[in-house]
């Protein structure tokens, strides 16, 4: 009573408007919170919390982006297991028409048109070797090709995958990666063309395609192990993806059925803290019954 004695100061409404005030300041943060769905979106909300979110959401958008490196890296293989694929193809083509050469029931002019078409396949090799390009970089050449990719989010040495694609040309035994080395040393091969005016030069082509064959077979399966081993690390990384973001989240993202009790709490609050400070304004009125 001796508080509302003195009626200049009214100390009960002022500490009634304090607390409202308190009140509406965290009703508006449970709101922002639901509105915007994340705990922190301010750094004064939490500094710390703010601060290893803000570490966990860079981690994450570089994994991303890495994993989206590992897809463009298969990608790049893809299109050079296809090219190889389509040589296979036609060395298997080749294969045949050697084997018929092979054969002393053909005359010249059969042999001839073999020789022909083997020219005319040896061309097409050579044009597919030059046209398998991924994003303008040539993936065959007469040296090897090696090729970095960025597979995680750091410097570090198991965040890089290197791939070598082995030096490939449809040379002769001078060019490194000759796919039919050792034909000019039997008269074979001359410059793209060929010669199987002989069985046993026939026999000879058969050995040096049967050996590109498995050389190709090589190559490819050396490909199909580079994809695979990115196929894991793909797999991996998106699971290290999702591991950090639930941490981010549990840090930085609201709690809707918390923030929801809460903000009910809160609004009962504001509502008896208005009628508490409707009250303490009104007390000192009290007063008047002295005069």
């Amino acid at each position: 009573m001796s508080e509302l004695s003195r009626i200049n100061t009214n100390l009960q409404a002022l500490q009634a408007y304090t607390y409202l005030q308190r009140t509406n300041s965290e009703l508006g943060l449970r709101q922002l919170r639901l509105a915007t769905g994340s705990r922190i979106n301010r750094a004064e909300d939490d500094s710390a919390g703010y601060s290893i979110a803000a570490k966990l959401k860079a981690k994450i958008r570089g994994q991303e982006q890495a994993l989206a490196n590992i897809g463009d890296a298969k990608s790049l293989l893809t299109v050079a297991e296809g090219s190889l694929n389509s040589i296979m193809d036609i060395l298997q083509t080749m294969k045949e028409k050697v084997v018929q050469a092979a054969n002393d029931t053909l005359g010249s002019e059969e042999r001839d048109a073999i020789e022909n078409q083997l020219a005319q396949l040896t061309a097409e090799i050579g044009d597919i070797l030059d046209a398998t390009k991924f994003n303008g970089r040539a993936l065959f050449a007469t040296t090897d090709v090696t090729l970095n990719f960025q597979t995680g989010d750091s410097s570090a040495v198991e965040d890089n995958f290197s791939v070598t694609i082995d030096a490939i040309s449809n040379g002769t035994a001078s060019a490194q990666g000759g796919l039919f080395a050792g034909l000019t040393s039997a008269s074979v091969w001359n410059s793209g063309n060929w010669s199987l005016d002989t069985v046993a030069q026939a026999t000879h082509a058969l050995q040096a395609i049967e050996t590109a064959i498995q050389d190709l077979a090589t190559r490819l399966g050396r490909i199909g192990d580079y994809q695979k081993r990115l196929s894991f690390k793909m797999d991996n990384l998106a699971t290290a993806k999702n591991n950090y973001e639930a941490a981010r989240s549990r840090i930085a993202d609201a709690d809707f059925a918390l923030e929801q009790m809460q903000l009910a709490r809160l609004q009962i609050l504001q509502q008896t803290g208005v009628a508490a400070l409707a009250q303490a304004n009104v007390a000192p009125q009290a007063i008047l019954q002295l005069f």
